[in-house]
Parts: structure tokens; C-alpha cells; sequence
């Protein structure tokens, strides 16, 4: 193998020379020749000053017209290598921007207890992990019912594909075609969605999943045969907004004459400005209609989508792996911000549950052992208690000084802005109309306990929500915004509702039980009094 390859070696260096040799001694056989012709006509001593003085005027020409055209060529390539290269590291960091966030994605599904959310979080996580090592680029063909969506597709791959048809709703789901680009080095998958601005459930069911598909497109391609609908616009301005990069076909043109086409073109740019760029606006002809001939079969006019696939080709080879990196990133971070909405659920219930258990426990005990006033600062340790659980739910790791300090100062707080005042006042006012004067006092004491540790618990979950942070308001602005919500009617009203199951009526049994018992007859004296009373 190693002696092949150096015959082929020495056979191309010796080929080399040939050629080389050869240029050199046709070029020595010229000059001979212009300097034998030219000592016919002139004295012999001036023919070599004159063959050396056009020779240095050539070469002066050859550079003069020579340079320039090879810096240009360098310039391109370098500026080619320079984008290629710009657009390879682009790729390269998003790519690992977006594997970071699919690890981030892993760490979430581990702490997701609900399972249903959890599966569908998982599939997701699998397709877009699977996009992140795919091949093709994706372009969604997308517009509404009967636009020539799968004519285009068809006249694309030069084959017919897919049910095409002049009515409303041809296309019934996304289907997947493959098609190779010259000089481009991934496959591109061309998805056909169904007609969007569809009526009915299944149209409104199918329109879903086009929009859904759109969303996961490395390139839009969206479909229209007329101006655009204000509904078509907003569609197209919404996936804009997405970050996609579009290309709006303007179908059919075989219906219109030049002028009419070139009308419609200029108006769907100028709806388009600032969302797309003018040459992404492009026409095409995917099924012309046959035009009749006298005495013969109807002519077929070809299809007309090259301008269609020649900006497509120019985008791809440019911008397709940034494209593609763009795509993969923005999904990775919409997974990402599902799971961690899932996630911020599940600990939002579980914190609401612990508040809600320890504003009973607080209730419970205020009305255990009774204290002069209503104050958050009596049940302290308790709502220390609740301030740990609630840390653990966020999993952030809280000493119980900690806690403590985080109590005390939403105590102050509440005492400092009136809420404590307010609550009793608001709290009473319910109490007094309707229950007995001997249980209001007791009563009120355990309600405003658990009313003051809900408010509290609220800021709390809304401090470890926000990383531990009051905000820019500070803890004032926190426990006010609570209080302000849970004081609105319909929040007062299913809290007492639940406080009279709680408290009152528990407070009501056991007054009840404690009372002495009421005094009857004696013994001897029934009859007597019975006697008395009849006559």
C-alpha cells in the first residue's frame, strides 16, 4: 500500500515538472521568436532593452490587474472561513447552553412528586434531547386550509406527496417529508401542518397542533394566496416574536397577472416591515393551472417555486446552524421554565398546606393558654416552626435562629403597620353578631391567632419564592399585599367559615359540656307540688 502510494507520488511530482517545463520552454521559444522578428526592423543592440522593458510592462500589468482579483479572493474566503467559524462557536455555546439546560430539566423532574406532570415533563425532555442530536433541519410549512401548503411541498421535492386538494381541511395532521439541498450539509425535514383558521372543534384541535409544531420549526415557511388576513398577521407576528425566522410565500401567482402579483408583493412586505426582511417575502406557483389548447391535450405550465428554494438554500447555508442552535436553546428554555413552573406549584401547595396547618396549631394554642393581647409574638416559636418548613419545602437550609429572626421581624411588622389592630377590629366585628358574649373574647383570641399566621406564612412562601428576598418594598410592602388579600370579601368569608368549624363550634361543645346542671324537683316533693298546682 505504502509503495502505491509513493509511485503515485513520484508520478505527480514528474507530471508537475512536465507541465512546468513545458510552460518555461514555450515561454523561452516566444521570446526567441519576438527577438529574431524584431532584428529584422530594428538595430540588434536595441532589441534586448526593448523585450525587457515590455516584459516589466506585462508584469506591471499582470500585477496591477492580478492583485487586486487575488485580495478579493482572499477577502472572501477569509470573511467565509471568519462567518463559518463565528457561526460554528455560536453553535458550540449555545449547544452546551442548551445541554446545561436539559440537565437543569433533570434536577427538576427529580424533585416533582406529581406523576401525570412528571411523565408528560419527561417525554418532552426525550424529544427535545433527541432534537439537540439530530441531523435534519426542520422547516414547517404553515398557513391556512387550501393555501397550497402540500402543492408546495410537492413541487419542492418534484414528486407528488400527500392529499392535494381544493377543499378546506385536506391535510388532517402533520406529515413529514425529507429533501436533500445541494452544497448543504444536513437533511432538511419539510413537516406539512394542517389549515389554521379552521371552524369547528377539529378545526380549532388541528390548528393546535400546527401552531405547536411552528413553535418547534428551526425555519418557518408560511403559505398565503391572497393579502394577509388580520388573523394570518397575528399569527405570523406572534411566531416572529418567538424568535422564528420566516419566509412568507405568496402562492397561485399563475391566477394573477404580473402587475397584480407585483402589487401584492409590495403590500405583504410593507405589513411585514420590521418582522421580515424583503427578500423573505418571495412568490410561487406550486400547481399551475392547465392552460387549453385548440386541437390538442391542455398544456401544463411547470411549477414555479426556484426563487422559493434558492433563498431557502442561501438561509440555510448562511444561518442554518445558527438557526438550528437558536431553535434547540429556545426549546431547552421553554422546558425548562415549564418544569420549574410545575415545580413552583408544587411547592406553592405544599407551603400553603404547612401555613394552613400551623395557623390552627397557633390557634389551638392561643386559646390553650390565653395572653392578655393577640400578638404573632406569643406564638413565636410555632410560626419558627412553620418558617423551617416552609425553607425545607424551597430546599434552602435554615438555622432555627434564623427562623426566628425571619418571625420576630414579620411580628413587628404586622404590629407596626396596624394589621394586628385591624384584623381583631375586622375579626370581632363578625364574631359579636353572631355568637354569645361569653365566648367572643376566647374565640376572637384563637380566630386572629390564625389569621395573623396565615398573613405571616404568606409573606414567608413569598420571601423563599423570591430567593430570599423582600423584594425592593421591603418586608412592610410583603406583609401589606398579603394582608390586603386576605382581608377581600370572598377570602374573609371562606376563612371564617372555616374558622366557626375550628374554633367557635369546638369553643361552643365545650363551654356547653362545662355548664352546671339545672336544678329539678327533690325527692318527696313531686307529688306534693303536683297537688299544689292542681288546686
Amino acid at each position: 500500500m505504502n509503495r502505491h502510494k509513493l509511485l503515485l507520488y513520484f508520478c505527480g511530482v514528474f507530471s508537475v515538472l512536465l507541465i512546468v517545463g513545458g510552460l518555461l520552454g514555450a515561454t523561452i521559444r516566444l521570446i526567441n521568436e519576438l527577438r529574431y522578428s524584431l532584428e529584422y526592423f530594428l538595430p540588434y543592440w536595441l532589441v534586448s532593452p526593448i523585450l525587457l522593458i515590455a516584459g516589466g510592462l506585462l508584469l506591471t500589468l499582470l500585477i496591477q490587474i492580478g492583485w487586486p482579483w487575488w485580495q478579493k479572493i482572499l477577502k472572501k474566503r477569509s470573511e467565509k472561513n471568519r462567518k463559518t467559524n463565528h457561526n460554528h462557536i455560536i453553535s458550540q455555546s449555545r449547544q452546551q447552553a442548551a445541554e446545561q439546560s436539559l440537565e437543569s430539566i433533570d434536577r427538576i423532574l427529580e424533585k416533582l412528586k406529581d406523576n401525570i406532570a412528571t411523565e408528560g415533563l419527561k417525554q418532552e425532555r426525550e424529544r427535545v434531547g433527541n432534537e439537540l442530536a439530530r441531523g435534519d433541519l426542520v422547516v414547517v410549512i404553515f398557513g391556512t386550509g387550501s393555501s397550497g401548503k402540500t402543492s408546495l411541498i410537492r413541487a419542492m421535492l418534484n414528486e407528488i406527496v400527500g392529499n392535494v386538494a381544493a377543499k378546506m381541511g385536506s391535510t388532517k395532521s402533520c406529515e413529514t417529508y425529507r429533501l436533500r439541498l445541494k452544497g448543504l450539509d444536513r437533511g432538511l425535514q419539510l413537516i406539512d401542518t394542517p389549515g389554521i383558521l379552521e371552524t369547528g372543534k377539529d378545526g380549532y384541535s388541528r390548528e393546535k397542533e400546527a401552531r405547536l409544531r411552528a413553535s418547534q420549526a428551526d425555519l418557518m415557511i408560511v403559505v398565503v394566496d391572497s393579502d394577509l388576513r388580520k388573523a394570518e398577521f397575528e399569527v405570523i407576528k406572534s411566531l416572529a416574536n418567538l424568535g422564528k425566522r420566516l419566509l412568507l410565500v405568496l402562492n397561485k401567482c399563475d391566477l394573477r397577472g404580473e402587475a397584480e402579483e407585483r402589487k401584492l408583493l409590495a403590500l405583504l412586505r410593507g405589513h411585514c416591515k420590521g418582522l421580515l426582511e424583503p427578500a423573505d417575502v418571495i412568490p410561487a406557483c406550486a400547481s399551475p393551472q392547465s392552460v387549453p389548447m385548440e386541437g390538442g391535450h391542455p398544456w401544463q405550465p411547470p411549477t414555479e417555486v426556484d426563487k422559493l428554494l434558492q433563498r431557502l438554500a442561501k438561509i440555510l447555508h448562511e444561518d442554518g446552524e445558527e438557526l438550528l442552535a437558536d431553535n434547540i436553546l429556545l426549546q431547552c428554555r421553554n422546558l425548562d421554565d415549564r418544569g420549574r413552573d410545575l415545580l413552583d406549584k408544587q411547592r406553592r401547595n405544599a407551603a400553603k398546606n404547612c401555613v394552613d396547618k400551623y395557623s390552627w396549631i397557633s390557634s389551638g394554642l392561643v386559646i390553650a393558654t390565653p395572653l392578655p393581647g393577640v400578638d404573632l409574638l406569643g406564638t413565636a416559636a410555632v410560626n419558627a416552626q412553620m418558617v423551617l418548613e416552609i425553607a425545607r419545602i424551597y430546599g434552602v437550609q435554615l438555622t432555627r435562629s434564623s427562623a426566628q429572626e425571619l418571625t420576630l421581624s414579620v411580628g413587628r411588622t404586622l404590629t407596626g403597620l396596624g394589621v394586628i389592630k385591624g384584623s381583631v377590629e375586622l375579626i370581632g366585628s363578625t364574631l359579636s353578631l353572631t355568637l354569645p358574649t361569653y365566648i367572643v373574647g376566647r374565640a376572637l383570641q384563637g380566630v386572629a391567632a390564625a389569621w395573623l399566621t396565615r398573613i405571616a406564612g404568606a409573606s414567608f412562601i413569598t420571601y423563599f419564592q423570591q430567593d430570599q428576598d423582600w423584594g425592593d418594598g421591603g418586608v412592610q410592602e410583603v406583609v401589606q399585599h398579603h394582608y390586603d388579600l386576605i382581608r377581600r370579601k370572598s377570602s374573609l368569608k371562606k376563612f371564617m367559615e372555616i374558622a366557626f368549624l375550628r374554633v367557635v363550634e369546638p369553643l361552643q361543645k365545650n363551654h356547653q359540656r362545662q355548664l352546671p346542671p339545672r336544678p329539678g324537683p327533690r325527692e318527696g316533693e313531686g307529688a306534693s307540688g303536683h297537688e299544689h298546682l292542681r288546686q
